[in-house]
C-alpha cells in the first residue's frame, strides 16, 4: 500500500515537474508539489527503514526511494534559491547510472504483469535523470522533451500504477 501512496505522489511530481518544463507553471510555484512529494516520500521512507517490521528489502526499497526525495527536495531548493541546477545534474546522472541495474534486476526477477511494468518503470525514470544530467550538465536544448518525457513518466510510471495499487488493480 505504501508503493501506491509514493507512487501517486510521485505522479503527481512528474506531471506538474513535466508542466513546468514546458512553461506552463512558473518557477516561483512548482517548489510547492516538490516539497510536497520530497516529504511524502521521505516519509514513506523512514517507515519503510525503520519501521517495525523493517528487513533487507524495506530497507532497499528506502534507499531507493530516497533518490527521489532528494531529486524532488533539490529541485524545490533550486527554484527557491535561484540554483543553475548543475548539482541536481549530476546527482541525476548518478541516480540513473544506479535506476539501470535495479530496472535490470526488477525485470529478471518479475513474477506478474505489475513486475514488468515496474521493471520498465525503473528504466524510464533511468532515461528521465539521463535526461536531468543531460539538460542541466551538458547544457543540452531538450527542455521541451524533457517536459514531455517527465509528463509521460508522471502518468504512466507513478500516477497510474499508483492509483492501480491503491485501488487493488495491481499486486
Amino acid at each position: 500500500m505504501l508503493l501506491g501512496f509514493s507512487l501517486l505522489y510521485v505522479g503527481a511530481v512528474l506531471c506538474l515537474n513535466g508542466l513546468w518544463l514546458l512553461g506552463r507553471i512558473g518557477d516561483k510555484e512548482i517548489w510547492v508539489i516538490n516539497v510536497f512529494s520530497g516529504t511524502v516520500t521521505f516519509l514513506i521512507s523512514m517507515q519503510l527503514a525503520f519501521g517495525a517490521n523493517a528487513d533487507a528489502g524495506s530497507v532497499k526499497a528506502a534507499a531507493l526511494t530516497l533518490l527521489f526525495s532528494f531529486t524532488y527536495f533539490w529541485v524545490a531548493f533550486n527554484r527557491y534559491n535561484g540554483a543553475d541546477g548543475r548539482g541536481l545534474g549530476w546527482f541525476s546522472l548518478f541516480v540513473a547510472i544506479t535506476a539501470i541495474p535495479v530496472a535490470i534486476e526488477t525485470l529478471q526477477t518479475a513474477a506478474s504483469t505489475w513486475g514488468v511494468w515496474f521493471g520498465l518503470n525503473w528504466a524510464a525514470w533511468a532515461v528521465l535523470w539521463f535526461m536531468f544530467f543531460l539538460l542541466l550538465v551538458a547544457g543540452k536544448q531538450i527542455a521541451k522533451i524533457t517536459g514531455v518525457v517527465a509528463l509521460l513518466c508522471g502518468i504512466f510510471t507513478g500516477w497510474l500504477p499508483g492509483f492501480l495499487l491503491l485501488n487493488g488493480a495491481l499486486k
